[in-house]
């Protein structure tokens, strides 16, 4: 029967061992939570307004940021305590899983402002085209009102210059 070991030395090293473990467990979680690359890239809407929509949920990260959260405070005990013999690759792997989560809320917040933005703008030109087709209304109307004067001018004259003729 083999005795189990209480070494200090041991248990440090099966603790720096199993916080390694955790941080890459998480960091896999992490990874795993990241929208599907042809989710953000292919669309079926049928114009701009649903495409925007389907944008902005497939930069969903969903709880990808909790689960690097947890991989940050594995790794910042782990290195505190100087367990990791080499955490450079940790340390890059988290920075890159915080740079994509947060370039996925950074474009989620600007496809977020172009959900507002263009419908105001569609209204906007709706309304300009309305008035515009107002203003041509209104035009027309002025041009037959002074074609209608003109008429009636041209009339008195005649009848003046029947009068004026008897």
């Amino acid at each position: 029967m083999s005795q189990s070991t209480f070494d200090d030395d041991d248990l440090f090293g099966e603790a720096a061992a199993e916080t390694r473990a955790e941080v890459e467990s998480h960091l896999e979680a992490a990874r795993a939570e990241l929208p599907d690359p042809d989710a953000v890239w292919e669309t079926e809407a049928d114009n701009v307004l649903g495409m925007l929509n389907g944008l902005k949920s497939a930069l969903d990260a969903g709880d990808a940021a909790d689960h690097l959260r947890q991989a940050k405070k594995a790794y910042v005990l782990g290195e505190r305590a100087d367990a990791f013999e080499d955490a450079d690759d940790l340390e890059a792997a988290i920075d890159d899983v915080a740079d994509l989560i947060a370039d996925l809320e950074d474009a989620a917040e600007d496809v977020a402002d172009l959900t507002g933005t263009v419908p105001a703008i569609r209204g906007a030109l709706q309304d300009a085209a309305a008035d515009d087709a107002d203003d041509a209304d209104d035009a027309s109307d002025a041009d037959d009102a002074d074609d209608a004067a003109e008429t009636s001018t041209e009339a008195d004259d005649a009848a003046e210059a029947e009068e004026a003729e008897e």
